[in-house]
């Protein structure tokens, strides 16, 4: 089966990915992207051995760890992209005691949703709809700056990510940003 590649909003190239790949396969595409963007962002990362805990990876920021659950979606569904927010064994949606931040990956559109776990507790399933203004979770687009606020702790210096503080769910930060 040929491959076809699309654009995204920068008019960067983007390979797609085969229809044939199981729903497993196309998870650990996506994950392998986010050890890319966030690796590329200047961030450490970490993949704990197996797949008993409820997070894919642990960031670190600089004195901040965090446990990050990543999500794809390859598939528009009338205007947006649907993601399970529970799997395998998993018969709940996540709490605090499982994750701090789910990441969601709208594949086609190579759009990143950086979301805290207090917006979505419980909730079995998330919706992105890249650009929309009436979309809950449009303001978390690409909102990285969630896991390297300064109001956590100094941030590494090689991070470099913009501050958005509209994104966050404390409120705008009266602290500069720690990534010029």
């Amino acid at each position: 089966m040929k491959k076809s590649s699309t654009a995204n909003s920068s008019g960067a190239k983007l390979a797609t990915v085969s229809p044939r790949l199981s729903l497993k396969r196309r998870g650990e595409v996506a994950e392998a992207a986010f050890l890319h963007k966030v690796g590329s962002m200047g961030f450490s990362v970490a993949k704990p051995w197996g797949d008993s805990d409820p997070f894919d990876f642990i960031l670190q920021s600089g004195s901040k760890c965090w446990r990050v659950q990543v999500k794809s979606a390859y598939v528009k569904y009338r205007g947006g992209y649907a993601t399970s927010l529970f799997g395998g064994t998993r018969r709940r949606g996540y709490t605090d005691e499982d994750i701090d931040f789910l990441v969601g990956y709208a594949v086609p559109d190579d759009v990143w949703y950086v979301v805290p776990i207090e917006v979505f507790k419980q909730v079995r399933q998330i919706r992105f709809y890249p650009g929309s203004k009436k979309s809950r979770y449009e303001k978390y687009r690409e909102a990285w700056c969630l896991m390297a606020c300064p109001r956590d702790g100094k941030p590494k210096a090689e991070i470099e990510v913009e501050q958005r503080c509209e994104a966050c769910p404390r409120g705008r930060s009266s602290t500069p940003a720690a990534s010029s």
